[in-house]
C-alpha cells in the first residue's frame, strides 16, 4: 500500500472518530433537551388538571347563596389568569418561569382563602360533593409539587450536562441553554403568624 493512501485512510479515521463523538455529544444533549420538555408537558398536565376541577368546585360552592361572591369571583379570575400565561418549553426563561409561577401562585392564594371562607359555612362543608373535590384538589396539588420536583431534578441533570466541557462547546454552538427552575414561592419563606 502507498503511504499516501496509509495517510488519507488516517486522516479519513480521525474525522470518522471526531463526527462520532460529536455526533455522540449531540444526541445526548437532544435526549436530555426532550426528557426536559416530556417533564414540562407533565407540569402542564397536572396544572390543567386542576383548572378542570375549579369549575365543579366553583359551581358547588355557587349553591350556596350566602357564599362571599368576591371569593368565588377572585378564584374565577385567577383561573383565567393562570390559563392564559403559557410557556413553550423550548424557550423557557427564568422570567417567564417567573411570570408563569406567579400566576399559579395567585390561583392557589385564590383557592386557599376559598377553602378557609368555607369553614364557615358547615352546611357546605358537609356537603358530599364538596368533601370530593376537596379532596381531589388537594391530591392534583401534591401532584403539582410532585411533577414540579420531577421537572427541577431533569432540568438539573440538562443544564449540569450542557455546562459541563466540552459539551458546552457543543451546547452553544447548536443553541442549547440553560432552563429555568421553578423556585418556591416568597411567601413560603416567611413562617406563618399562629395566633391563640
Amino acid at each position: 500500500m502507498k503511504p499516501v493512501y496509509i495517510v488519507l485512510i488516517a486522516i479519513l479515521g480521525f474525522f470518522l472518530i471526531i463526527f462520532m463523538w460529536v455526533k455522540g455529544i449531540y444526541n445526548n444533549i437532544v435526549t436530555q433537551d426532550e426528557a426536559v420538555t416530556a417533564q414540562w408537558h407533565q407540569v402542564e398536565t397536572q396544572y390543567q388538571q386542576r383548572m378542570d376541577l375549579i369549575p365543579n368546585l366553583v359551581n358547588t360552592v355557587k349553591g350556596y347563596a350566602n357564599f362571599e361572591k368576591s371569593t368565588l369571583t377572585d378564584v374565577i379570575n385567577a383561573r383565567a389568569k393562570a390559563t392564559s400565561v403559557t410557556i413553550d418549553p423550548s424557550h423557557m426563561t427564568p422570567e417567564n418561569m417567573q411570570q408563569f409561577q406567579a400566576a399559579q401562585g395567585q390561583l392557589s392564594s385564590s383557592l386557599s382563602r376559598l377553602l378557609v371562607t368555607v369553614e364557615q359555612y358547615p352546611d357546605l362543608k358537609a356537603n358530599q360533593n364538596f368533601l370530593e373535590l376537596q379532596a381531589q384538589l388537594e391530591g392534583m396539588e401534591h401532584r403539582i409539587a410532585t411533577e414540579r420536583r420531577r421537572f427541577n431534578e431533569v432540568a438539573q441533570d440538562f443544564n449540569t450536562y450542557i455546562r459541563r466541557f466540552p459539551q458546552n462547546i457543543f451546547a452553544g454552538m447548536f443553541g442549547f441553554q440553560t432552563r429555568a427552575y421553578f423556585t418556591s414561592d416568597e411567601a413560603a419563606s416567611k413562617a406563618p403568624e399562629v395566633k391563640f
